[in-house]
């Protein structure tokens, strides 16, 4: 899928992103009017763990209702190369421990979770 971004008219940093038909905002700024970057990738990983958990549920037929997931980031060592995420999840449907447990094991194997854990991503910039 195509990504586009550009300078949103509202604000000193907003960027407009454009996911295919699907408009979203990123900022920077002291208004924050948008998630800022790191929000946007650290929500990434909650999205991708819940969607990831909701389908195996319904594949595996669990009554499983939703997903409720809290996070918070510790950017606090970023520059010496860690970044943590700690993630809560919620299973909400009438489950057996042993259903959530499975469910939240099926969490950390979410394609976001292993690309930040066990991917190494090349990134190649180009001057347009």
């Amino acid at each position: 899928m195509k990504i586009q971004l550009s300078k949103d008219s509202q604000g000193k940093f907003r960027q407009r992103i454009q996911i295919g038909s699907h408009t979203i905002f990123a900022d920077a700024s002291a208004e924050n009017s948008a998630p800022d970057p790191h929000d946007l990738y650290d929500a990434s990983l909650a999205a991708c763990k819940a969607i990831t958990v909701m389908m195996y549920a319904e594949h595996k037929k669990i009554a499983l209702e939703s997903v409720e997931i809290e996070m918070e980031s510790d950017n606090s060592r970023e520059r010496q190369g860690e970044y943590e995420l700690r993630v809560r999840l919620k299973f909400i449907g009438n489950l057996t421990e042993d259903e959530k447990q499975r469910l939240f094991q099926i969490a950390d194997k979410c394609p976001v979770h292993k690309l930040m854990t066990q991917v190494k991503t090349l990134v190649h910039s180009e001057l347009a």
